[in-house]
């Protein structure tokens, strides 16, 4: 019998069995989009998070992976990889890029991606890590096994979007801003850490009393 509600894209959606080397991503928003779309963590709905003031439109499908959580563990991670000490995680789910040939005209949409490798990116003292993936079966990109494997430009172009949607005209050009992208890893990089974010999932939200 089929559940009459819902369910809630973060918690109620499973992260796929073959994680991490197929991931169930929840996607919230698509290159055309003008507005920055998340999920609200309590209802589970789409939302309006801010219209993109400025010329920034995410370069990809983006969204995150159900049941992750980038907390301690992705944290530790991150500082061992880094060396720096003063790193948390954001609590927010893991994002994730999908990259695909073809359009996709909306988010609040379920598909599957295998992971490629990412970007290790810190928002002031938070990580914030953002995994770059392939639409499973894409003919241009299903491919890909690697980040190695994707053209340059598209990484810049990721590169860029990340480092500069949150600046405004009174902070582009400042020495200090809030997004550093430290590390560009790879596939297995990228697998550790949705596997530490999975494990931070379930210490937050599925220990028993």
């Amino acid at each position: 019998m089929y559940p009459l509600t819902l369910a809630h894209p973060w918690h109620g959606i499973s992260p796929g069995e073959k994680s991490p080397d197929i991931i169930n991503v929840f996607i919230e928003m698509v290159p055309t989009d003008t507005v920055k779309y998340e999920v609200d963590k309590l209802s589970g709905h789409l939302k309006v998070d801010r219209p993109q003031k400025y010329s920034n439109l995410c370069p990809s499908l983006y969204g995150f992976i159900p049941q992750s959580l980038c907390s301690r563990r992705v944290a530790e991670y991150a500082m061992q990889k880094t060396g720096r000490l003063d790193i948390e995680g954001d609590n927010d789910p893991i994002d994730m890029c999908v990259l695909t040939e073809r359009t996709i005209n909306h988010g609040s949409i379920i598909l599957q991606a295998r992971p490629i490798g990412g970007f290790r990116l810190f928002d002031g003292g938070e990580a914030d890590d953002k995994i770059i993936s392939v639409l499973m079966n894409d003919p241009a990109y299903g491919a890909f096994e690697d980040i190695s494997q994707v053209p340059r430009g598209i990484i810049d172009r990721l590169r860029h979007y990340f480092l500069t949607y949150k600046q405004t005209p009174d902070n582009v050009g400042k020495e200090h801003q809030s997004c550093v992208i430290s590390h560009i890893y790879g596939r297995e990089e990228a697998k550790e850490i949705i596997q530490c974010s999975l494990l931070d999932y379930q210490d937050q939200f599925c220990q028993t009393q």
